[in-house]
């Protein structure tokens, strides 16, 4: 299922149970999708057409009225276009606004490098107090949405529209602030975020047959980041890699090295080499810009060598 269906019918739900969730979007209801929930709430969705910063406004005013308001565009345009409005409206006095950027880094596709947020997660982590939650499949995506509308303050969730490959199965608990290790090991320790999660577990499967152990954490929240499960990882396994569909500077290698500042380990990092996306299809992308299962590979064993090295 198209994770935009998922959040469109995990937020009806909560709509149904709570009047004050309101729900604005910048004429891309069909986009992000949710046309169909205005059918159901007449009342409570408001097209502010393309006028983000708008947007962000009346999203901030609803909220310091005690409403609830989501808020839905384009990723680009929910983090560059808004981020004086994220910060000085909804962040500086602490509004409990939801802030959904779909299609970040090369989920844009055929948009292009104009819509490629490869910095999103650098431009929101830097503002005080704003929570940042990238989903990686169905399963994660619908036990999230209940915690991030019980969470009180703003949230950036960073979404591709797509469906996703499955990670996660039956029984899965989320906790927002808690990152999830899945699969134990020894040798090197994988933090990876967002779309990029299954290539990652497939490139630890790929190590572990050669040898290798990897244990994979997929920190779902950037920010705050779950310092305590990374750094207890990085110290039993002695090397670190981050693989992220994001710029290597401020997104999430930059917040595991903050993580890790402390700790006496070797970073690696697989993601976009600071430079502007390009149009094309993910087949064509993950090469271009290096984030495949194979450069995974290759950089992990780097990573295992450098161990041996120093």
């Amino acid at each position: 299922m198209q994770l935009r269906a998922v959040y469109a019918e995990e937020l009806g739900k909560l709509m149904e149970r709570d009047s004050k969730i309101v729900l604005l979007d910048a004429d891309l209801g069909r986009a992000s999708g949710t046309l169909g929930l205005r059918e159901r709430f007449p009342d409570r969705i408001y097209d502010c057409g393309v006028a983000e910063q708008n947007m962000a406004s009346i999203g901030a005013g609803l909220a310091s009225y005690g409403f609830k308001p989501w808020i839905e565009t384009f990723a680009p345009f929910a983090t560059r276009r808004i981020c004086d409005q994220i910060a000085i409206s909804i962040c500086y006095p602490g509004l409990n606004v939801k802030i959904l950027g779909t299609d970040p880094g090369i989920a844009a596709e055929l948009n292009g490098a104009t819509h490629m947020t490869m910095e999103d997660v650098g431009v929101v982590r830097s503002i005080p107090g704003i929570v940042i939650f990238e989903p990686v499949d169905e399963v994660q995506l619908r036990a999230a949405m209940p915690a991030l509308d019980a969470y009180e303050g703003p949230v950036y969730i960073r979404m591709a529209r797509a469906e996703q490959p499955a990670v996660f199965g039956e029984g899965y608990e989320f906790d927002l602030f808690r990152a999830d290790t899945l699969r134990k090991g020894t040798d090197l320790t994988i933090c990876v975020s967002g779309i990029l999660t299954r290539d990652a577990l497939d490139a630890a499967e790929e190590l572990a047959a050669a040898g290798i152990s990897c244990e994979l954490i997929n920190v779902h929240t950037v920010k705050p980041i779950d310092r305590e499960t990374v750094a207890a990882s990085a110290r039993r396994t002695g090397a670190v890699l981050t693989v992220e569909n994001h710029n290597v500077v401020g997104g999430l290698h930059a917040a595991v090295l903050e993580a890790l500042a402390r700790e006496r380990v070797p970073v690696f990092a697989v993601g976009v080499e600071d430079r502007f996306g390009e149009v094309g299809k993910l087949p064509y992308l993950k090469p271009a810009l290096g984030l495949t299962k194979e450069h995974i590979v290759e950089v992990a064993r780097e990573a295992v060598r450098s161990k041996v090295e120093n």
